[in-house]
């Protein structure tokens, strides 16, 4: 398929190259879902990616070298994402900006350590990804998103304070990402006194809810959580629509994609979910937006923090002047950087040190943060 694994250097090309202008390209990566059922993120990442690849190189490059960009496709299984993570190793590859589940994420961390590569992911919220790579003293692992445990104690409070008295359903779909991300909200809610009055899951990969709403119906929920990705959070908006069911769903970072809106029409008015702060407002994010915007692609969700790791990877080189994974990793936990998606730094963990969640609404085919009353 066009976005599948590929190493954009043709095997043709590469060996009319000399050696010596080979040395002169930095090879990097981004790795998501390419294909399968949230390729529409991969294509977030893949934008963002090749624009900030294509911005650095207009402007000389890193450390006057130019950089060269895999996209590589793990759709979101952690054994193709391992795959992956080693056919990058073996290509050489010094930096990933990926991968978008956490899921894929984790897995591929242990290839990355090994390889003494750098890990930016731009979308992976598990909270495992950074915690475990520190109590093993990994330091290649970072992220310029947040974290499922902030993520959740924001959704918690909301749903606690909106829906008090009222019986809510709490749904995962049993991955690492929507399961881990829906214990977090409960924790938060528990911690606000309430209990769901449902606690349920369901497959990745499922289409009819018929079931679930039902039961829904009989307890008479007021609110879902669902922790899980917009392809199944749609569909059981939809489908809870069509059968009577009005109950409020919201989600996390998962669902911020026009791709959701394309499924739920406009059953999809009022469904909630968490992401930071939205960058394409920000004042340093406009030349970027308008770049894009001329390529007729709006850069929603994860497409600025994309670019943001890259733009990350190629600050922190031009300040340690290498590319080595020791000199990177110590640089960027001991600076900040101006990104597209604001000012960042990072913790000892690799965790971005940033604005915390904020909540959305869908409305009329788009999201908007929600106004506090």
């Amino acid at each position: 398929m066009r976005w599948t694994f590929r190493i954009l250097l043709a095997a043709a090309a590469t060996a009319a190259l000399s050696t010596g202008a080979l040395a002169q390209d930095i090879k990097i990566a981004t790795v998501g879902p390419m294909t399968g059922s949230d390729a529409a993120v991969g294509e977030q990442m893949r934008r963002g990616a090749e624009m900030a690849v294509k911005d650095i190189n207009a402007h000389g490059g890193v450390l006057g070298r130019k950089l060269v960009l895999t996209v590589a496709d793990d759709a979101c299984d952690p054994k193709q994402a391992v795959s992956v993570a080693n056919q990058l190793a073996n290509a050489g590859v010094v930096f990933v900006a990926g991968h978008y589940c956490s899921s894929a994420s984790i897995p591929a961390s242990a290839v990355y350590a090994d390889s003494r590569i750098l890990q930016i992911t731009p979308a992976s919220t598990n909270p495992a990804l950074t915690d475990d790579a520190s109590k093993k003293g990994w330091n290649n692992v970072f992220r310029v998103c947040g974290r499922d445990d902030s993520q959740g104690r924001v959704a918690g409070d909301y749903i606690a304070a909106r829906f008090k008295g009222m019986p809510v359903a709490v749904i995962d779909d049993k991955s690492t990402y929507g399961k881990g991300l829906a214990d977090e909200t409960i924790k938060a809610m528990a911690a606000r006194g309430m209990t769901p009055a449902l606690h349920d899951s369901i497959s990745q990969g499922d289409s009819d809810f018929s079931a679930l709403i039902s039961k829904m119906k009989q307890a008479k929920i007021a609110a879902i959580y669902f922790g899980g990705y917009y392809r199944e959070a749609g569909l059981i908006v939809r489908q809870a629509k069509e059968q009577g069911l009005n109950a409020v769903l919201m989600g996390g970072d998962a669902l911020v994609t026009v791709d959701l809106w394309k499924i739920t029409g406009v059953a999809g008015t009022g469904t909630l979910m968490t992401f930071p702060p939205d960058p394409r407002n920000l004042p340093a994010a406009q030349p970027i937006v308008a770049e894009f915007k001329k390529d007729g692609y709006d850069p929603e969700g994860y497409t600025l923090y994309t670019y943001a790791a890259v733009q990350v990877f190629a600050e922190a080189a031009a300040k340690a002047n290498a590319i080595k994974l020791d000199d990177l990793s110590k640089t960027m936990k001991a600076n900040k950087f101006d990104t597209v998606i604001g000012s960042i730094g990072f913790d000892k963990k690799g965790d971005v040190i940033g604005p915390d969640y904020v909540i959305y609404d869908w409305k009329d085919g788009s999201y908007a943060e929600l106004k506090k009353s």
